[in-house]
């Protein structure tokens, strides 16, 4: 329901952007999704640990109301919407606390599956909303389409509160209801000054890093480039995100669990690097709108590395600290956001590549004309940094590295705080993107 309420917007979005922000369009988005990025990043450890003391509804209550309290405002202010988007950030970590209840309800043996799972559910929700956002943008303008996202967002708020049943045990809530938070739990910095002292964690942590950059830059600026730098329509944008949706879902879903059991969870990391690779160099080079389909496909497949990080990691975590770790598993992805959308704008920036005018016309004197060599300069950006995750991930010892993130879980249970900031870090650094997930969009960039 939250990413579908997200989906609806997407061709208001990128109208509302160019309106507000005609110089500069890309930068001013890279910048706000900046911000939000970089809050999440601070906020999502001291979340994490919390929803591990109070349990996980309430706080996943406040992270959907404030992920969805920007979509009224749209029509509203469009000046107040970008606040809000950039604002939100604090709050905006729904996926932590996902992942943490995903993890209170399975089995070890069973988390890759549902991890998967979740990231096809996100990716089924945005398989329609765009078109349907679309089509009533087209019919009926956008005010509609932000009304409807905004009841369907009250909706997914009003079954969080009425529906979803706590996940934490009442015994294991009551057990640490005492414990204080410490700083060392909610500093967001804790794992990354953590990250060296342990080779396998710094390998994995590195190897995130420097996948998930790039996919968060992307996620934030490319409907934007579709439509205005390849001349896709709010139609093929449509279409474009409802081919990848259903291809990421086969991908998360069957071919995912195949591959987990076939080449193991290091491999299936590996084998999603290189399709990420693929698909952001040809989104570099590419100029012509059927190179964009075919990239899409690459990228479908490529959203198999996020379950599978975040099924190597969550192995390590113990049963009370999985709120910890995802929460700094998703403030690593914060981070992310909060530099790959600026870096990218940036980027954009640097080769001038600008908006002209919001309806692409076919005998405008096109930009690709002075860009054809080189059209997404961000793209091939990224792909380099994903050469370097690949070279990274290749030396992570799979089996050494469970071994030894279990022993570190099992001194945090000794030790409350320094355990949630050593735990948090093994874990909180590796996923790729546990809000992460979105193995799509994200949700503000839409």
């Amino acid at each position: 329901l939250l990413f579908f309420a997200w989906g609806l917007l997407t061709t208001p979005m990128l109208t509302v952007l160019h309106e507000t922000f005609p110089q500069h369009t890309f930068l001013m988005n890279g910048l706000v999704q900046g911000v939000k990025g970089f809050l999440s990043f601070l906020s999502a450890p001291l979340i994490g640990a919390l929803s591990d003391i109070w349990g996980r509804k309430s706080f996943l209550l406040m992270t959907v109301f404030f992920t969805c309290a920007p979509i009224p405002f749209m029509r509203i202010s469009p000046w107040w919407y970008f606040a809000l988007i950039s604002v939100s950030g604090i709050f905006a970590v729904t996926f932590s606390v996902i992942f943490a209840y995903v993890a209170d309800i399975t089995a070890e043996d069973e988390r890759s599956t549902a991890y998967g799972l979740v990231s096809a559910t996100f990716a089924a929700s945005l398989v329609t909303s765009p078109a349907i956002g679309a089509y009533l943008s087209a019919q009926y303008g956008d005010s509609l389409v932000v009304l409807v996202a905004t009841v369907i967002a009250v909706a997914d708020i009003a079954f969080v509160f009425f529906v979803v049943p706590e996940s934490l045990p009442d015994k294991m809530r009551l057990t640490s209801w005492g414990f204080p938070i410490s700083w060392e739990q909610a500093d967001p910095f804790a794992s990354l000054r953590r990250v060296g002292k342990d080779t396998t964690v710094l390998l994995i942590c590195v190897t995130v890093f420097l996948s998930y950059l790039p996919e968060a830059g992307q996620y934030s600026s490319f409907f934007l480039y579709l439509r205005q730098v390849i001349e896709f329509s709010p139609a093929a944008i449509a279409a474009f995100i409802a081919m990848v949706g259903i291809l990421s879902i086969v991908a998360q879903t069957l071919l995912l669990s195949v591959l987990m059991r076939t080449i193991g969870n290091k491999n299936t990391v590996l084998l999603g690097l290189g399709f990420q690779l693929f698909q952001l160099a040809w989104y570099g080079f590419g100029s012509e709108p059927w190179m964009m389909w075919a990239a899409g496909t690459v990228a479908a497949m490529s959203s198999i590395t996020f379950p599978a990080v975040s099924a190597l990691v969550s192995h390590s975590a113990a049963p009370d600290q999985q709120g910890v770790v995802q929460g700094m598993i998703t403030g690593i992805r914060g981070l992310c956001n909060g530099l790959g959308p600026a870096l990218y704008g940036f980027i954009f920036y640097l080769f001038d590549v600008e908006l002209n005018d919001m309806e692409p016309a076919a005998g405008r004197p096109s930009q690709s004309t002075e860009k054809s060599v080189i059209p997404g300069p961000p793209f091939l950006f990224g792909a380099c940094a994903v050469v370097f995750a690949l070279l990274v991930a290749i030396f992570i010892p799979e089996h050494h590295q469970l071994a030894e993130v279990k022993t570190c879980s099992a001194h945090k249970s000794g030790t409350s705080s320094t355990a949630h900031a050593q735990n948090s870090s093994p874990l909180g650094t590796p996923t790729n993107d546990a809000e992460d997930i979105e193995p799509l969009l994200q949700n503000s960039s839409m």
